[in-house]
């Protein structure tokens, strides 16, 4: 059996995920191809890690991709997560993974409906209101989720939610609906009212947004095409890896793996898998740094991160296993970075990476404070991280 060291899956790591120079992408599709999907439930994350995988992007060239060309399409997918994905990648998306995440928030929509008392009868409510929503984004070509509320006093309704906690808040059908019907591939998300790192976005169907995502995939034949493109980024990993990033079950996870014909190697005493063909050995590359957005695809992209996380996972992640900003060296984690309030990007490394790495680092967060120049990213979808806290401090 194939043995690959950590040291080994570190170089493949920069050189697959576009992060050393030999490899950087050429564009934000190849960019997203790399680590498969970027990260989008913060919007400035897509844009932030596009960057990091590039060595002439700009934030319009993103743009561009997400809005102008469609190249990249935003979808509600794996683990429930918002993604900026390749075209070509959406309906595997949908079909192989967003389905769980539909039959989920159905049943919760539901839940909630019958709790509130608007209905006695929650499945059908849902079914006509969804065809009223489907109908009237359809119609706008591109709406808000408070527009939508407009159209029909039912998608007005207000539900509440985490009631009786400190988190308790109410929102309307109106947006749950938008997230149901984003999650089942009707809609998606078009273009943000605001600047590229705005939470708020307008809505259309995914027909008339990209007309070239729609395609019919059967689940087992979608769920294949994940884990192969996930192993051709991420492999060698473990069933646990897949079955984590996809937010898949223990069953459908060793169905896709099949269908990919796996090869099992050796992950220092793990069973680890690659596709068939890919055991060649990594040959080293050269040094690399990079400043990585929080939720980065990467260090988000495998369940088992010992082998380039390190120690280093209290420091970094908030108390809900969300990643914060990280500082990389040669495929290893060596510390974090926060934007001050002034702006300035600042750094903690947690390890000493020596002299010249070190001034690759304080060059990278120079570069990174111009770029973000006005703009003030927020800890969105996460808490802050203890490495943020201290910076911040």
């Amino acid at each position: 059996m194939r043995t690959f060291t950590a040291a080994e899956r570190r170089v493949r790591l920069g050189q697959r995920h576009a992060l050393s120079p030999a490899h950087r992408a050429a564009d934000p599709v190849g960019a997203a191809r790399s680590v498969v999907a970027l990260h989008g439930t913060d919007p400035a994350t897509t844009f932030l890690a596009a960057l990091a995988r590039m060595n002439d992007g700009s934030i319009v060239d993103i743009e561009k991709a997400l809005y102008d060309d469609r190249s990249l399409v935003r979808v509600l997918a794996m683990r429930r997560t918002v993604f900026a994905v390749p075209v070509d990648f959406v309906a595997a998306c949908h079909a192989g993974a967003a389905d769980t995440v539909a039959r989920d928030q159905r049943r919760l929509l539901e839940k909630m409906l019958s709790e509130a008392e608007v209905t006695d009868d929650p499945s059908t409510w849902l079914r006509e209101v969804e065809r009223v929503a489907v109908a009237a984004v359809a119609a706008a070509g591109e709406i808000t989720s408070a527009e939508l509320g407009k159209v029909d006093e039912r998608l007005a309704t207000r539900l509440v939610i985490a009631p009786g906690t400190k988190y308790e808040t109410s929102t309307a059908v109106a947006s749950r609906i938008l997230t149901l019907m984003s999650a089942e591939g009707e809609i998606i998300r078009a273009k943000p009212r605001g600047t590229w790192t705005s939470t708020q976005f307008r809505w259309s169907t995914l027909d008339n947004w990209s007309p070239e995502a729609v395609a019919d995939l059967t689940v087992d034949d979608a769920a294949a095409e994940l884990a192969r493109r996930w192993l051709a980024s991420y492999g060698p990993a473990t069933e646990d890896d897949l079955a984590w990033w996809a937010g898949w079950t223990k069953a459908r996870t060793r169905a896709a793996l099949a269908r990919c014909e796996v090869v099992e190697v050796d992950l220092d005493g793990q069973v680890g898998y690659v596709l068939p063909g890919d055991e060649e050995r990594a040959t080293d590359d050269e040094p690399w740094v990079a400043l990585l957005p929080a939720l980065d695809p990467t260090v988000m992209g495998w369940k088992h991160r010992d082998f380039y996380l390190g120690p280093h996972r209290e420091q970094l992640f908030d108390i809900n296993g969300n990643a914060g900003p990280t500082v990389w060296s040669n495929g290893e984690v060596v510390g974090g970075w926060a934007q001050l309030d002034s702006g300035e990007v600042v750094v903690n490394l947690i390890a000493d990476v020596g002299k010249e790495a070190t001034q690759a680092v304080d060059l990278v967060a120079s570069s990174l404070t111009s770029l973000l120049g006005d703009v003030r990213l927020k800890a969105r979808a996460r808490g802050w991280t203890p490495s943020e806290k201290q910076l911040r401090a």
